[in-house]
């Protein structure tokens, strides 16, 4: 962990960190969280039942527009050109639920850790709209980080 904040300057003040001076590398980042919900809900969705059409479709479109924003969303985030980026959505009977899973891929001078989480959550937020109809209870959890490579820190895996 680093010994420093680096939205902050010597100051104390929160500031975005200038990156022009490092060189561009290629930089991945994948994370990873599920929503939780009723069995019967999730059966619902496996059988391509639910009221509002194609939901998984739907959360994979808005989690790659997410992604594309996020310099929109978090305030000391730089825009960052994305180069790729996959969005996967897996049933899982032991939640029950599903996990949304975003790898980011990027040529630049920052991370991307940031677009990972972000399309992440409101993919997840996507999946609740598009059932809270059926399913109010329905909790998203364990939004992560699970891996980074690139940069001047390398490779970190959770």
């Amino acid at each position: 962990m680093g010994d420093s904040l680096s939205h902050l300057n010597q100051q104390g003040e929160v500031h975005m960190v200038e990156v022009g001076d490092r060189p561009a590398t290629k930089r991945e980042a994948v994370a990873q969280g599920s929503i939780r919900m009723e069995a019967s809900t999730l059966a619902l969705i496996e059988r391509g039942e639910t009221p509002k059409g194609d939901l998984l479709a739907v959360a994979r479109v808005a989690a790659i527009q997410a992604a594309k924003r996020t310099w929109e969303l978090i305030p000391l985030c730089h825009p960052l050109p994305l180069s790729g980026m996959e969005v996967t959505i897996t049933p899982d009977s032991q939640l029950p639920g599903l996990t949304l899973c975003c790898s980011c891929r990027t040529t630049n001078q920052t991370g991307v850790e940031m677009e990972a989480m972000t399309a992440v959550s409101v993919g997840l937020l996507t999946l609740y709209d598009m059932l809270k109809a059926v399913d109010p209870g329905m909790t998203i959890t364990d939004i992560q980080l699970m891996s980074k490579e690139g940069g001047r820190n390398g490779v970190w895996n959770r």
